[in-house]
């Protein structure tokens, strides 16, 4: 399948660049960029226009049909926006459930620490998601939760969350759900008729392949209006933002300004591919393309398949005495693929990620490229060491 790109669009090794094989920021489509060559003025009717624009097209990605949310951008990073959402959505005498399998849950848990707010932990590890039913127990056995806070995709290990039954369970015992959507939003369902949840929050260089510059957060309105006061920072009031934004139309302090024109392009391509349908299914064939090279190579996936996310893949380091993953990223960034170190606590590892402005066509070549690096190191076996597949059975026992 050919992914559809502007007519101005050129593959990255044309330009002189390599693929970038990550999570975000990633691979963006030449017009993404060109939209950032004119400069805007932050206060100006025609950028205001932008913005209103900007949020009225995330709020229907989400499936908004009632007018129930509302969509506030957020300047800074995905973790910037995961700090304003948990701020401002849980009030200071609230509790929060993370739960985590990876270190983007860690991180919220870690934030909610920083704010000096009550939170409790379930933690995965690294091989497993966390299930609805241990999910009501744990808010069974303590009244004191009020929200739920859940990572979509953990990029950490690839991960994919099951949002859906861990929303029933949330909902089923009167709790509140808030979900980090930072690597899933544009290509993977999250719609507010099906899931349900308070918010959520993504971001500009993820899913949709713009870049980086801002997060939003994706709301309902009484959420909105509930969270004037509880936010422990001036400049992450999630509140605050939407308040001015609902007066003004405009950002309350300076925008990236070039990075939204970016992102309205990002938008234009994006439902040009079909939408999230249209995004999700070529991430999903760049992932089954990418995982069925790397399996014939030797190599070996930290999860199993059902819980693969089309997003990025985490692969066991090869147990060969000869492999050694610095020269194994060098070796991959000299054929044009800047791949991910790995992020685990347990085992070596590395990650691949099937996002941005790539194809089937680009993923088999990053498995050639993976075969050439492996013979140029003199690895004969990529399979991963013993102690690593026996270590992940007993933890997904």
């Amino acid at each position: 399948m050919e992914f559809p790109m502007s007519d101005q669009a050129l593959p990255a090794p044309e330009m002189g660049e390599p693929y970038l094989l990550t999570p975000g920021p990633l691979t963006t489509a030449f017009s993404t960029r060109q939209a950032m060559l004119r400069d805007w003025g932050s206060w100006d009717g025609d950028f205001r226009a932008m913005t209103r624009m900007l949020c009225d097209q995330l709020v229907a990605m989400a499936g908004d049909r009632e007018g129930a949310f509302a969509c506030v951008p957020m300047q800074g990073s995905g973790s910037f926006a995961v700090e304003a959402m948990l701020g401002s959505f849980v009030p200071r005498d609230g509790k929060v459930l993370v739960l985590a399998n990876g270190a983007y849950g860690l991180r919220a848990a870690e934030t909610m620490r920083y704010l000096g707010r009550a939170h409790t932990v379930i933690d995965k590890g690294d091989y497993m998601p966390p299930r609805g039913d241990e999910v009501g127990a744990a808010l069974d056995a303590d009244p004191e939760i009020t929200h739920v806070f859940v990572v979509q995709c953990e990029t950490s290990s690839g991960i994919l969350n099951p949002v859906a039954e861990i929303s029933e369970a949330v909902y089923a015992r009167g709790r509140k759900l808030l979900v980090d959507s930072m690597s899933a939003f544009g290509a993977l369902e999250l719609d507010v008729s099906r899931i349900r949840y308070e918010a959520m929050v993504s971001s500009a260089n993820k899913c949709i392949e713009g870049v980086p510059g801002f997060g939003f957060v994706i709301a309902r309105t009484e959420a909105l209006e509930a969270a004037q006061g509880n936010s422990h920072s001036l400049a992450l009031d999630v509140h605050a933002q939407w308040a001015a934004m609902q007066k003004t139309g405009q950002w309350r302090y300076t925008p990236p300004t070039h990075v939204v024109a970016a992102f309205l392009e990002a938008l234009r391509l994006h439902a040009a591919e079909g939408g999230v349908a249209g995004r999700g299914a070529r991430y999903t064939r760049n992932r089954d393309v990418m995982v069925a090279g790397m399996r014939a190579l030797g190599f070996e996936t930290l999860l199993k398949d059902r819980w693969l996310s089309p997003i990025i893949v985490t692969f066991f380091c090869p147990a060969d005495p000869n492999f050694d993953f610095p020269r194994f990223y060098a070796a991959m960034k000299a054929r044009g693929f800047i791949i991910y170190p790995g992020k685990l606590t347990v085992v070596d590892s590395f990650r691949i990620g099937c996002i941005g402005q790539l194809d089937e066509h680009v993923m088999r070549r990053v498995v050639s490229a993976a075969g050439e690096a492996l013979a140029e190191m003199g690895v004969d076996s990529a399979a991963p060491p013993d102690a690593a597949i026996a270590e992940r059975a007993r933890l997904a026992a």
